[in-house]
């Protein structure tokens, strides 16, 4: 992880210092990406953005909403990029924005910190995970899936930011420029990856996906989706394939 990136958190509960503090808390603060953390290899990607027209417009806009009393989240929005260095993706999960609950969102696409309960689309992964019959899932006492960010697994959302109680409120704000440059980076590096693409929005992305990659598509696991056709997420047997995909190219299968 970068040490470069030296200065105050500009957020108010330290996700990677152990426990995460009172869910009112866990909201962004400030616009100070200088103090986010990150891997080393994500940041020829982040900063050149960061320093870019999109990037300056995208902070201040965050920032004049914070200035204003917006409740932004998650704390940490390049949580992601902290736990799963480029070099050691091997699936990339695309989820649209982060959840805008109280205390829901934590940085990673469809998880939820350890105390707050799984909400409906997680649920639908921990079943279609339980109903696999070829993969052993390790057991998921919560809704937190840094267990699998470790591992390898990029829980990446198109959009980073998100206000209190309105989804997609930081959509097309410029967050999708940084979040497509970083699906491209996947995409550019020669070992094979797992993309799951589920619901129309992160399916839009699979023009920045090279042939080489392994593409898996179904609908959101959302209740209002899960179960549709034309391709329904529940029976989808993602975890399986991915596993399969990764041990006949030579890598490691996920501990899902």
């Amino acid at each position: 992880m970068s040490k470069g990136l030296q200065a105050n958190l500009a957020f108010e509960n330290r996700p990677d210092l152990g426990g995460e503090g009172p869910a009112p808390a866990r909201r962004l603060s400030a616009w100070n990406p200088a103090a986010w953390d990150l891997a080393d290899d994500w940041l020829p990607t982040v900063q050149p953005f960061l320093d870019s027209p999109a990037g300056r417009q995208l902070g201040a806009y965050i920032q004049q909403r914070l200035s204003l009393g917006a409740v932004v989240y998650p704390p940490a929005p390049f949580r992601a990029l902290t736990l799963t260095p480029l070099a050691d993706v091997r699936v990339v999960i695309l989820g649209q924005d982060p959840y805008h609950g109280p205390g829901q969102a934590h940085g990673l696409a469809f998880s939820v910190p350890d105390d707050i309960k799984p909400p409906p689309s997680l649920r639908n992964i921990f079943k279609e995970l339980a109903r696999d019959p070829r993969i052993e899932p390790e057991n998921h006492p919560d809704g937190s899936l840094e267990r699998w960010a470790r591992q390898g697994v990029l829980l990446l959302n198109t959009c980073l930011t998100v206000e209190e109680g309105q989804a997609a409120s930081h959509a097309k704000q410029g967050w999708e420029v940084l979040t497509d440059q970083l699906i491209s980076a996947v995409s550019a590096r020669p070992e094979p990856v797992v993309f799951m693409l589920w619901g129309a929005h992160a399916q839009a992305k699979q023009v920045l996906i090279a042939p080489r990659h392994e593409v898996l598509v179904a609908n959101h696991p959302s209740p209002l989706s899960a179960l549709r056709p034309p391709r329904p997420f529940i029976n989808c047997g993602h975890f399986s394939a991915a596993n399969d995909f990764l041990k006949s190219h030579g890598r490691r299968p996920v501990k899902w």
